[in-house]
């Protein structure tokens, strides 16, 4: 197994649909709270309009050879974005500034994860997130029954900041 990274560019994003379904479909296997809400969320309904909502997005992904194994995906947005009809996922007056940073998708092929993967690409994502001196907070959304996930975040220094959704979602916060 020889992993290597690399940053794609938005015009190149189509390379992770099957993963960014692989991921929606992992979380509903997992979800203990309205699993049902999965159902409507695939690449299509997730990664497209997140990404031309942002100002400033990075998709990384890991390859194992020519194959694509992982991808994490962060964005600059505007704070607004994230009240909307689906929920309001901060309180937005906690904020400061108008934007805030967001590692919003993450995921890793089952046989390849606890193999350090996952915080190299943690590690890029953050430092891509850090490198806007504007951007003071950053989030992690985490789908209810990912345990796993929410301690991998806890454990790099994000905190739990609240629930959302009847704990649908649990949101984490840089502390």
């Amino acid at each position: 197994m020889s992993i290597h990274y690399e940053a794609v560019s938005e015009d190149q994003v189509l390379c992770i649909r099957d993963l960014c379904n692989e991921l929606m479909a992992y979380q509903k296997t997992l979800a203990r709270i309205r699993p049902e809400l999965f159902d409507s969320m695939c690449f299509e309904t997730r990664m497209i309009p997140s990404l031309k909502r942002a100002k400033a997005n990075l998709i990384l992904i890991a390859k194992d050879e020519d194959q694509i194994v992982g991808y994490a995906y962060s964005n600059i947005s505007p704070k607004e974005t994230y009240s909307n009809e689906f929920a309001t996922f901060f309180d937005l007056d906690s904020v400061k500034g108008n934007d805030v940073g967001c590692l919003s998708q993450f995921y890793i092929r089952e046989k390849y994860r606890n193999r350090g993967i996952g915080t190299v690409l943690f590690e890029r994502s953050m430092t891509w997130l850090q490198s806007f001196a504007s951007i003071n907070n950053r989030f992690i959304f985490v789908s209810n029954g990912n345990d796993q996930a929410l301690r991998f975040y806890l454990g790099k220094g994000f905190a739990i900041s609240h629930p959302i959704l009847d704990g649908f979602i649990t949101v984490l916060r840089n502390s």
